[in-house]
């Protein structure tokens, strides 16, 4: 059964970015730190798998999933990814407002709410999971209780600053369980199940 996974690399702090990020810095002031373990591209520059067994392991897991989620404010900074994050798999925006035009026929916008994203990102998918990117998005899934999964890159460094992943979740107690813990260099990968309410 296909599971929603959020992918997210962290600084120790907390943060999914450096200050002032956007469009022009998508990753802010020193951002581009959180995602050196996998940027160099190690094994295959053109399209940046690490070199690392583990990281290499969680890169590959990530590039199987079978839809992206994404909210607009991500899709947005990223580029759009260039009309495809990955293998030409379907891209659901979440979003309060379609854009007048779409150039992509993969890419789908969504304005009805995180359970119509996620209903619609699990179809595409069948039976491979879905990928999930962004805070806001990664919030709403798990207010609405969505997110199955999450895979958080821990790199070693105080950033001080910048965008946090889990600064709105409110008073709400979340309970996470383990999967497993891949020691690679310059990065902790970290795998959680979000335990049900």
């Amino acid at each position: 059964m296909s599971k929603i996974v959020l992918y997210m690399s962290m600084s120790l702090d907390g943060f999914i970015t450096g200050p002032e990020d956007g469009v022009d810095h998508p990753l802010g002031i020193n951002g581009r730190r959180l995602h050196e373990w996998f940027n160099d591209g190690g094994t295959d520059p053109a399209s940046h798998r690490p070199s690392s067994d583990p990281s290499a392991q969680v890169f590959d897991e990530m590039l199987a999933t079978g839809a992206v989620i994404t909210g607009r404010r991500t899709f947005d900074i990223a580029h759009q990814w260039g009309g495809d994050h990955h293998d030409g798999v379907q891209i659901f925006v979440l979003t309060r407002k379609a854009p007048t035009e779409n150039r992509w026929d993969n890419v789908h916008y969504v304005t009805d709410g995180i359970e119509s994203c996620v209903a619609q990102a699990k179809k595409a998918a069948g039976n491979r999971n879905v990928l999930l990117h962004g805070a806001y998005t990664a919030q709403e899934c798990l207010r609405a209780q969505l997110l199955d999964e999450m895979e958080v890159a821990l790199i070693p460094v105080l950033l001080g600053e910048g965008r946090r992943l889990f600064e709105d979740l409110g008073r709400d107690h979340i309970e996470l369980e383990i999967l497993r813990t891949l020691e690679a260099p310059e990065v902790t990968h970290l795998r959680y199940r979000v335990q049900a309410k």
